[in-house]
């Protein structure tokens, strides 16, 4: 079973009120930037790496950077029960490092319920988000900024997952067992395998 809970209309009610609104922009407006120490995301090789690539998203300080995180877990607290539920959550590092990980910010967009986990088959319950995700991405939608008094073209796109292990192997199709686990390394993954042991 699959709840979807819209992001967009969400990420509208964010920008409606001044003060979230100018939260939206601090790393733009406000962080300290001295090339020294490593503040916030926008300080990274990743975040200047983006920019670089689609200076137009870049240049828009109000686009949105998020953080998918998901990972499974048994409500329940016991290990009888098979049930497993799946959050997905989505992180906004456009705000400053001490918010963007308060619960207020971090945003429930779906919850994936049933008697097992979705295993490899996650990108179809994840198919509704991706669709949202894709429109912030290729076309934008309107939004008016409370903080500027100025509607704009709001744009989005996943910076980071954070997951474990297994999840990942979920989200993004890569098996991560065997002798070729490791994503980065692959063919040249050192492993062993203990003499009698079936398992790879």
């Amino acid at each position: 079973m699959l709840w979807y809970l819209p992001i967009i209309p969400r990420f509208k009610r964010l920008f409606a009120t001044a003060t979230k609104a100018k939260k939206l922009r601090w790393y733009s407006d406000e962080r300290i930037c001295d090339g020294t120490y490593l503040r916030h995301p926008a300080d990274s090789l990743q975040w200047k790496k983006i920019d670089e690539m689609f200076p137009q998203f870049g240049s828009e300080p109000r686009n949105l950077r998020l953080g998918l995180c998901t990972d499974g877990i048994n409500p329940y607290g016991t290990l009888t029960s098979i049930h497993s539920s799946w959050p997905v959550l989505l992180v906004i590092y456009n705000l400053p490092p001490w918010l963007c990980m308060k619960c207020k910010y971090v945003m429930l967009s779906m919850m994936i319920s049933g008697p097992k986990q979705p295993g490899n088959d996650i990108d179809v319950y994840l198919a509704p988000l991706i669709e949202d995700l894709k429109k912030l991405w290729e076309e934008g939608v309107d939004v008016f900024d409370a903080y500027k008094k100025e509607s704009f073209k709001l744009r989005a796109m996943i910076f980071t997952t954070i997951n474990d292990f297994p999840a990942y192997g979920n989200l993004s199709g890569y098996s991560v067992k065997g002798h070729k686990a490791c994503p980065i390394c692959e063919g040249d993954t050192h492993f062993r395998q203990l003499k009698h042991c079936k398992k790879k």
